[in-house]
């Protein structure tokens, strides 16, 4: 058991990275891309300078300049707990960051006829014996300064490329240039038109983004400088220093809520397991027994009124009866039992855990009871569901076992007939509810997304709808991953629970 169980976790890897693969595709090649929504934002500017803003910020974080199958394989590596080269710091906000990267030589450079600058020393923006704090805020200064020189590097990159557009579609090479991207097999043999109506446009356009990149490299050398005083605590345990280390995945920053998107889902993950450990124990104990009442009772009206009653609840959309419980149960001018939105109220953070008096003679239902309060909708709309599937797997197994050999030989014996129905015919329908097991667990998951959209529960449903309008790369591609693994680690349960639950099953 012991080696099969490593094998499909050695198994799980490729799988991972196949899902995340795919996903990560669909984010990257959808129309805008990743940050469409960022770069919309604030009423969708479209100067030339904001627009460089957004654009170096999206490059430096995301890598958007380089290809595609590049950018996947530079995620693969920040997620992976091996970690090749220098090693990341730790900012004080959980953020990690590591070495700026190498600052992409001017296209067409060699048509301006200008040498390009040489790289500049760092200079040391801190003193000599300079404490922890000091180190940090000369990194933040190095930080600020090079954004702010990396993004008139590339404003003034745009608009060399709006310069040279005319000239390129005069000489028929209006395709070499796309985006940040430069086709250089079609400008290799090119020999400039330099007595061309657009040429001094292009040298003045050319003269700027050459001066602005060797601002760029000047401030990116003190970056270097300040991340190599090693400002922040390092990630991560060596092993060959310099080049090989373990540390923990880095999912990276959601630029959606500007947070380490580790924090978020810390945050998130503990509301939507909290509400699915209520809601799937209450499945299993009002299917499972209905199941075995019906199998027993198969015929009679107990089995066609309680098959009914739950293939109605399941023909339910979730949405409907969200709307419903919350127009209807919770809506005070109806009956108002329930509230309407959240898993707290507004000053739960001063009540007691357990119901205990007030001074005036009242109860405050205490922590826990009105996190139960608050949850009672949400669990009710993720369980009613999945009684119908659970209830009629379990009849069908049963009664297959109801006509087996084995139980008419025990009936014939006169062994009893409560110890024919638990010990015997349902210990041998185990199998199908463990295969439902596996299913049921990530469908619920699914579920919570919808659940909690409705009630305002602040948990992965919300956080991946959200990553999803806004198109937060980092965001969703961890949501992904933590799904994916989800499902296979139900998997992997529903393996180890068929060997539990019958002998003859060995994985030897």
């Amino acid at each position: 058991m012991i080696t099969y169980i490593i094998r499909r976790l050695f198994l799980m890897i490729p799988t991972v990275i196949g899902i995340s693969f795919l996903i990560f595709m669909l984010v990257a090649l959808s129309p805008g891309g990743v940050g469409a929504a960022l770069r919309v934002a604030g009423g969708g500017a479209t100067e030339a300078t904001n627009r460089a803003v957004q654009e170096a910020y999206l490059e430096d974080r995301y890598g958007l300049d380089a290809p595609v199958i590049v950018q996947y394989v530079r995620w693969l590596g920040r997620i992976s707990p091996i970690k090749f080269g220098a090693r990341g710091q730790i900012m004080p906000t959980g953020e990690r960051v590591s070495a700026p990267k190498p600052l992409a030589e001017p296209w067409t450079r060699a048509w301006l006829g200008a040498p390009l600058p040489a790289a500049p020393r760092g200079a040391e923006p801190w003193k000599a014996g300079a404490s922890a704090e000091e180190k940090s805020i000369a990194y933040a200064r190095a930080s600020d300064a090079y954004a702010q020189d990396r993004a008139a590097y590339v404003a003034a990159r745009t608009l060399y490329r709006e310069a040279l557009g005319p000239y390129l579609r005069s000489v028929g090479l209006s395709g070499a240039i796309r985006g940040n991207r430069v086709r250089g097999s079609m400008l290799a043999d090119h020999t400039p038109d330099r007595a061309s109506a657009h040429w001094a446009a292009i040298e003045a356009a050319g003269a700027r983004m050459l001066t602005s990149y060797q601002r760029a490299l000047a401030s990116r050398a003190d970056l270097a400088a300040a991340f190599a005083a090693r400002p922040f605590p390092q990630a991560g345990v060596p092993v060959v220093p310099g080049v090989v280390s373990v540390a923990w995945p880095d999912l990276g920053m959601s630029f959606a809520r500007g947070r380490p998107v580790g924090q978020l889902i810390a945050a998130a993950l503990p509301v939507t397991i909290g509400i699915n450990l209520i809601a799937f124990p209450i499945i299993y104990m009002v299917a499972i027994p209905a199941g075995i009442a019906a199998a027993n009772r198969a015929g009679r009206l107990f089995d066609v009124v309680s098959g009914t009653f739950f293939v109605a609840l399941w023909s339910v959309p979730t949405v409907w009866a969200g709307v419903l419980a919350v127009g209807f149960l919770a809506n005070k001018d109806y009956l108002g039992w329930f509230p309407v939105t959240g898993l707290h109220d507004a000053g739960a953070d001063r009540m007691t855990y357990l119901p205990s008096p007030r001074g005036d003679g009242t109860w405050s239902m205490g922590y826990l009871v009105d996190y139960l309060w608050h949850v009672c909708l949400p669990v009710l709309c993720l369980v009613y569901a999945g009684f119908a599937v659970l209830s009629k797997q379990t009849r069908a197994a049963m009664l297959d076992n109801f006509n087996a050999d084995y139980v008419r030989t025990a009936k014939a014996k006169g062994v009893e007939a409560r110890v024919i129905l638990f010990a015997h015919v349902f210990r041998n329908s185990l199998l199908p509810l463990i295969t439902m097991f596996a299913s049921i667990f990530p469908a619920m998951l699914a579920g919570s997304v919808v659940v909690e959209r409705i009630f305002a529960i602040p948990g992965m449903g919300s956080l991946i709808l959200e990553a999803i309008n806004l198109k937060d790369r980092e965001l969703i591609l961890a949501n992904a991953v933590m799904i994916a693994l989800v499902n296979i680690m139900a998997l992997l349960l529903a393996d180890i629970l068929y060997a539990a639950a019958d002998p003859r099953i060995s994985y030897s």
